[in-house]
């Protein structure tokens, strides 16, 4: 049984989550299967690993993507054995679905609808009948406690497919979006390797983040760990020129090495991710005029323009 005491310490943990752990636990705790979807970079692997990991259960981990066939999801009999043993049950290797359904663990699905249609649908199917029937090897059944937690993100993002009605039939779904300003600073402040910095210029770093998912260019933005790569690059940038990691110079370039390859411009603009990037920064952090070369812009350390 979920306690409020284990929220409370799983809330210590995840910056900002509170709701979503509640949902996540009472899902779980009721025997329930459960999707978490969400943008990139909003914490769902962090929310799941740490309700698994705060129940004390086992958690068996699948990466979706393209190559996840049903034998790599489910387990294959060892050919070498096979041959000398034939298709006996102690020459079958356990995929992760196997060992989870024996274990009664949690199958924990990383960006489900990354997966081919044939490997989902065996997911379907176990969610059904809480039991899978593998060829020559015998039919295997859930042991209590056995659930499937998945997360996926938004079906257009790129190589994701959109999700059928028969997975959201079985699963309970939460959905989660980006936090807010402050909880987003203290995340990248847990992140940070190399001491204290200024306060107000890492919030204004965030804010930069920020501003890519809504700038009229972009047709994707950058998530909080867009902020957290900014700030320690940085650092150490700073420490190469000798200068402090707020530094215009330094601040933007490394806001340029961190965001420009993650955000997505928008089909038929004419402007540069860089130069996409450098004018939110700019207006972030104002600018020093005369200076237009994209790494050279200036402003006094820590600036946050209010507009």
């Amino acid at each position: 049984m979920a306690s409020r005491q284990l929220l409370d310490q799983l809330c210590d943990q995840v910056v900002g989550r509170r709701r979503e752990l509640e949902l996540v636990l009472a899902a779980l705790d009721a025997d329930r299967h459960v999707l978490l979807e969400g943008p990139p970079g909003t914490g769902k692997s962090t929310v799941l690993r740490a309700v698994a990991s705060g129940l004390g259960i086992g958690f068996e981990f699948v990466e979706g993507n393209a190559e996840l066939t049903p034998a790599r999801l489910v387990g294959h009999f060892d050919p070498a054995r096979v041959m000398t043993q034939g298709y006996d049950p102690e020459v079958f290797v356990d995929g992760p679905l196997v060992t989870a359904l024996r274990d009664g663990s949690l199958l924990y699905v990383e960006e489900i609808n990354r997966i081919p249609e044939e490997t989902l649908n065996v997911l379907i199917t176990v969610m059904s009948e809480g039991e899978i029937h593998v060829p020559r090897l015998g039919r295997i059944a859930a042991s209590s406690g056995f659930r499937l937690v998945a997360a996926m993100n938004p079906f257009d993002a790129v190589g994701t497919a959109r999700i059928s009605a028969a997975v959201y039939d079985r699963v309970c779904r939460v959905s989660m979006g980006y936090q807010i300003l402050t909880e987003e600073k203290e995340i990248v402040e847990r992140n940070m390797i190399r001491g204290k910095l200024n306060e107000t210029w890492i919030e204004g770093i965030v804010e930069v983040v920020r501003r890519t998912r809504t700038h009229s260019d972009l047709r994707v933005g950058s998530s909080v760990r867009g902020a957290v790569d900014t700030v320690l690059v940085a650092q150490s940038l700073a420490e190469l020129r000798g200068q402090e990691a707020s530094q215009p110079s330094v601040s933007l370039d490394a806001a340029l090495v961190a965001l420009s390859g993650r955000v997505r411009v928008r089909e038929g603009c004419n402007r540069t991710s860089d130069e996409i990037v450098t004018e939110i920064w700019q207006d972030v952090f104002g600018r020093v005029d005369g200076e237009n070369t994209v790494g050279k812009v200036g402003a006094p350390s820590g600036a946050i323009n209010s507009h």
